[in-house]
């Protein structure tokens, strides 16, 4: 029954939530592909896409 309880609270708050719900789950995805399946071509693929991400946010150094 506790279980049901947090199902069903976990639920309410995807739905209240949900842009930021679906940023975890796209966030949680990548990491797992990145640490357990990215090739070393799509890591370097990843480098400059993050480097390009970087200078959109204006984090970048160079």
């Amino acid at each position: 029954m506790i279980k049901n309880k947090q199902a069903e609270a976990n639920k309410r708050w995807e739905s209240k939530n949900k842009e930021y719900s679906n940023y975890l789950k796209q966030r949680t995805t990548s990491r797992s592909f990145i640490k357990n399946k990215a090739t070393e071509q799509d890591i370097e693929e990843f480098r400059v896409l993050l480097e390009e991400r970087e200078k959109n946010l204006g984090l970048s150094n160079k």
